[in-house]
């Protein structure tokens, strides 16, 4: 399911040895299905500016969210496309474009990424917040024990 919505952040450049970066910015989404199929994704792409100023990918990353009500803090990983030879990589400094996926939702997909060379770039730290209503309707738990459906053993 696209949600159809993008959202773009300020350049700021973080400052001191450790690089860290704070971006607060509350996102809110619903989905709505029957099925399980397709649980959502949180899919990420970071850009930066190179020493020439210009917009080059610094990661993408991917992560499925939870399935369980609660908070959650998840660790992103993130990777970007590798040449695959050093003229590719020589002459894409050269001319600004570095590699980087043709559709920012591929690291979302589970084919053709195993053939992909990444190099690691680094992780995002995400604090999710994770409700659900009515799963059990279409059968489905949610692992917080308040399910209609379940009632408890007792021996």
């Amino acid at each position: 399911m696209d949600l159809g919505q993008d959202s773009k952040g300020q350049r700021h450049v973080p400052a001191g040895p450790s690089r860290l970066l704070v971006w607060n910015f509350p996102l809110e989404a619903t989905f709505k299905s029957t099925n399980a199929f397709g649980w959502p994704q949180l899919v990420v792409s970071v850009y930066g500016v190179d020493a020439m100023g210009r917009d080059v990918i610094q990661g993408y990353g991917s992560i499925h969210l939870p399935t369980c009500v609660g908070r959650y803090n998840l660790r992103l990983r993130l990777y970007r496309p590798r040449s695959a030879s050093l003229l590719q990589t020589f002459t894409s400094w050269l001319a600004g474009m570095p590699a980087e996926f043709s559709d920012p939702k591929f690291p979302s997909y589970g084919e053709g990424r195993e053939v992909t060379r990444v190099v690691s770039s680094g992780h995002i730290n995400v604090q999710v917040n994770i409700l659900t209503k009515d799963m059990a309707t279409f059968g489905y738990s949610d692992g917080s024990g308040r399910d209609q459906t379940t009632a408890p053993v007792q021996l």
